[in-house]
């Protein structure tokens, strides 16, 4: 008679950096979000008046994601009206390098990307 002997299982916790790409860039919205950082345009109200179809539900839910994930910080000002303006963290900004790198990675095998766009 013959006893198998049981493997480990491997753990498949997925790394934080793993559930970060996949929340943050399965969000169809989250790009848009950083160009606007990125062309000045911090306030919710304005990024909703710059992008035809967003919602301001929906980007409320992105925004609230990204600052989560220590990607943009919130910044609430004490006037009357209430203002709140967004910018990106240092570790946003070199999470954007990350992301500014992949598109010049597109930019020099463009074969490689060309079918799944």
């Amino acid at each position: 008679m013959t006893t198998r002997r049981s493997l480990p299982r491997a753990r498949v916790a997925r790394p934080a950096a793993e559930r970060l790409v996949q929340e943050i860039c399965g969000c169809k919205w989250s790009l848009t979000v950083y160009r606007l950082l990125d062309d000045g345009i911090t306030r919710p109200g304005a990024m909703v008046r710059a992008v035809e179809g967003l919602s301001t539900k929906v980007l409320n839910d992105c925004l609230r994601r990204n600052v989560e994930f220590g990607i943009i910080e919130r910044h609430s000002y004490p006037e009357v009206p209430p203002r709140v303006e967004y910018a990106f963290t240092p570790f946003g900004l070199a999470f954007r390098k990350v992301l500014s790198d992949l598109a010049e990675l597109e930019e020099s095998w463009p074969d490689v990307f060309r079918d799944r766009r």
